[in-house]
């Protein structure tokens, strides 16, 4: 009988654990209607439009969430809630702490082709940031050198 309650106890644990664990997407929908919250959506025929232009390396769509204009505490909200971010379709690409500004960076891919990436940042300056295509990883490390 002991065992049995051990057994459920352990589930619920895992359970909880799980609920407690926020992924991109619930972060981006947690956030993206809350005021002071600044949203930029640029879609898949301003790429297009622009592809004729230049070269947009791939890049269908972006989406940017600014918390500047944001209270302290939807700050501190987003903050914890990054701290919480975990989702497995995402491989951790960049993670640095620097002058008490985070910025993760995390991509989905397959092979050497970007489908999706997504920067988190906080500190003085709060932003999520989620990039969709299909983007050569070379020609991200060959725009991230010229900018850097």
């Amino acid at each position: 009988m002991k065992k049995r309650y051990w057994i459920l106890g352990l589930m619920m644990m895992v359970c909880l654990a799980g609920h407690c664990q926020k992924n991109v997407d619930k972060l981006f929908q947690e956030f993206a209607n809350l005021k002071d919250v600044d949203k930029m959506n640029v879609g898949k025929i301003t790429f297009t439009i622009a592809n004729m232009f230049g070269d947009t390396f791939g890049v269908e769509a972006v989406e940017v969430l600014n918390f500047n204009k944001c209270s302290d505490d939807v700050k501190t909200k987003f903050s914890e809630a990054t701290q919480k971010l975990k989702d497995t379709a995402y491989e951790t690409m960049i993670n640095s702490s620097e002058n008490g500004q985070r910025t993760r960076v995390l991509v989905q891919m397959k092979d050497d082709i970007i489908n999706e990436l997504v920067v988190v940042s906080t500190g003085n300056n709060p932003t999520l940031v989620r990039i969709k295509g299909r983007i050569k990883k070379s020609d991200l490390e060959k725009v991230m050198n010229e900018h850097h």
